[in-house]
């Protein structure tokens, strides 16, 4: 199976990476970018779309699967011999342990610069058994400007033989110098039915359940998925709707707000909690510390870091919980908007189809829509460092109001 067969959606963007990975002679040399390929309009058979060059950025909304390209495409480069990506680099590939590939990624709020250090440091090496050393950076856009700044420098001055993939929402993300010095490929928002079926070959759910995480998820490939897998976290969704559309007054907003803050945290434990435990067993393992034993004093500093980082990455998964119940917030009132304007065919929530009727005739569309503006207000807060309980309340304290 080649390595571009479990993705899904992205077709015209698969095409651009697969021809880059198989041009001949792109072992020796690299092409600077000179502009951006846009995956959705661009023929695969393009002279731009099958050019090999140092740097690669990854652009599309949350979801739209650009981590699971720019491994595949990393896969595809990092394979001896064959481009469609053989089995056993597919499997160091997908365990981060490939002994050409550098992963940049962030579990906290932002990229450290030391992090950043110490990719770019790795990335002067040559190859040791693929074509190619490859750099992959998720979550680019989660970079502050000085950080950025050490990036660029390794991006104005590549090894001929390493490759930078970077992956962030959109190029406004990044610094325009670095926008300058890649080559962008833009990812489409795959199809319900595309994710569905996905779900389906990956994880052997039913149809049904499927095409409902598919539509509730609005085809982020990878909330679905936890939607499929989980009946606790789809109830968890349904419950954050229901108490959105269970405001009567201020009393109820602050305990639905309180309630949802909760809702949130659970989420990030469930994601967080058994991660944590099976790194904790892991490094006391290779400490030499027996289950059960007391941390000798010489080792407590290691695993004070390693639950330093874990809370880091907990703070980032509340945020992140936080966020993905707004996004729910506003598909319910983007459903409500769609019944008042008579679109109702269009529905996310059909579970909810009863209460959304009553919710599109107790007040005009102006009003929904002024509804849907303070839940983005409340991301924005969010964003801004504001504690998330206060933007929640006032959030649903002027859904009340209106």
């Amino acid at each position: 199976m080649a390595v571009w067969d479990d993705l899904t959606g992205q077709a015209d963007a698969i095409a651009i990476f697969r021809a880059a990975a198989e041009r001949p002679g792109a072992v020796a040399t690299l092409e600077r970018p000179d502009a951006a390929t846009d995956a959705a309009t661009t023929a695969a058979g393009r002279s731009t779309s099958s050019s090999m060059t140092h740097a690669w950025l990854i652009t599309g909304p949350p979801g739209s699967g650009r981590s699971n390209l720019a491994f595949a495409f990393a896969t595809a480069l990092l394979s001896p011999g064959t481009p469609q990506g053989d089995e056993s680099t597919r499997r160091l590939v997908d365990a981060r342990t490939h002994p050409d590939l550098t992963v940049l990624s962030t579990e906290g709020v932002i990229i450290k610069m030391d992090s950043v250090k110490e990719a770019v440091a790795r990335s002067q090496y040559s190859p040791s058994v693929g074509r190619y050393r490859v750099v992959v950076v998720e979550d680019a856009d989660r970079m502050v400007e000085r950080t950025s700044n050490v990036l660029l420098k390794a991006l104005e001055e590549p090894p001929e033989r390493t490759v930078w993939i970077l992956c962030a929402p959109s190029e406004a993300d990044l610094l325009p110098t670095i926008r300058s010095r890649v080559r962008t490929v833009r990812l489409r928002v795959p199809s319900i039915d595309a994710v569905a079926e996905l779900l389906i070959r990956r994880t052997g759910v039913e149809p049904a359940i499927a095409e409902r995480a598919a539509r509730e998820a609005q085809s982020h490939i990878g909330m679905a998925l936890r939607l499929a897998t989980n009946a606790e976290a789809r109830a968890r969704r349904e419950e954050t709707l229901r108490a959105a559309l269970g405001l009567t007054g201020v009393s109820t907003a602050v305990n639905a707000a309180a309630r949802l803050l909760a809702i949130a945290g659970d989420d990030a434990k469930a994601i967080t909690i058994e991660r944590d435990a099976a790194e904790r067993e892991g490094v006391l393992r290779s400490l030499g510390v027996e289950p059960g034993q007391s941390v000798p004093p010489a080792l407590r500093s290691q695993i004070k870091n390693l639950e330093d980082d874990q809370k880091r990455r907990a703070t980032r998964s509340l945020r992140d919980g936080i966020d993905r119940i707004l996004v729910d917030l506003t598909s319910l009132y983007r459903d409500v908007m769609m019944m008042q304007l008579g679109r109702d065919n269009t529905i996310i929530n059909l579970e909810l189809l009863p209460e959304l009727r009553r919710a599109a005739g107790a007040c005009p569309p102006a009003t929904t829509v002024a509804t849907m503006d303070a839940i983005a207000l409340a991301r924005q807060r969010i964003e801004a460092n504001v504690a998330p309980a206060l933007a929640l309340e006032a959030m649903l304290v002027s859904m009340i109001r209106r």
